[in-house]
């Protein structure tokens, strides 16, 4: 894998001691393709930004006000995490979601098969930015409007931890979710400056980091969206992979990530 030159300057010049892992979420949102089995929403990070320039998914650290009421009551063991802090994490991993790309999981709280069918009007949009801000929490949005995370469409999929030299480091849970029918994605947060859909397998020459180069690869494996489903349930995001580079005497760097 090809890294980005600034990464490896990094590493070659890491002394330590390494920055603290701030707790983050991530979502991989998929949405079914008529020219293939499915595709994944995908999101070019603005060059002011952390790993700026590199294609990402929607996500972010984890806020305080992530403590929302959840359906799943299995999230401490699959996230490997004491049950509050596990419950934070879902509930950045949808605030993230929301914020970044519009799209709401949730949906009304008596009906609980249903998601919301839209969340793209201007009093949507307002309540976004309002959430954006943090002059207003998920669960108050949530409560306001009569509905309920819906927490059992993500998916827990992995835990990566950032590399000890670089300068901001997150531990990272990487979450699966299916675009609701009848949203769309839009990029209204300003933190990215291009977004695309694009399948797994055809995404070599865009610029990634390791965390979401190896998680397409592994979806590519995936020919349809229900075997992703299947194969979640049996994928490790309690255990966090821990990639690390090691420099030689004549200066070459390798990477090395653990079984992910």
């Amino acid at each position: 894998m090809i890294l980005p030159p600034a990464m490896l300057k990094r590493a070659r010049e890491f002394t330590g001691p390494p920055a603290a892992a701030r707790p983050a979420a991530t979502v991989v949102l998929l949405r079914p393709s008529g020219s293939a089995s499915f595709e994944v929403y995908v999101l070019r990070r603005a060059t002011t930004m952390v790993f700026g320039g590199v294609y990402a998914f929607p996500g972010g650290v984890v806020d305080p006000s992530d403590r929302p009421s959840t359906i799943r009551t299995d999230w401490a063991d699959r996230l490997g995490v004491p049950e509050e802090q596990a419950h934070a994490v879902v509930g950045a991993a949808a605030r993230e979601l929301f914020e970044e790309t519009g799209v709401l999981l949730a949906g009304p709280v008596g009906e609980p098969d249903r998601t919301v069918a839209a969340a793209d009007g201007v009093d949507w949009e307002s309540d976004r930015a309002r959430v954006q801000r943090r002059e207003l929490t998920m669960t108050e949005l949530l409560e306001r409007r009569g509905l309920r995370l819906r927490d059992d469409l993500l998916l827990p999929w992995a835990r990566w931890i950032t590399p000890e030299f670089e300068p901001k480091r997150f531990d990272t849970w990487f979450f699966v979710a299916l675009l609701p029918e009848s949203q769309t994605t839009h990029d209204v947060s300003g933190e990215a400056d291009g977004t695309a859909w694009v399948e797994p397998a055809a995404t070599a020459e865009l610029p990634m980091l390791p965390p979401t180069r190896h998680t397409l690869r592994h979806l590519a494996a995936c020919p349809t969206i229900a075997d992703v489903i299947a194969a979640s349930a049996h994928r490790d995001a309690a255990t966090p992979v821990q990639p690390r580079i090691t420099i030689s005497p004549d200066g070459q760097a390798t990477l090395h990530v653990p079984h992910s």
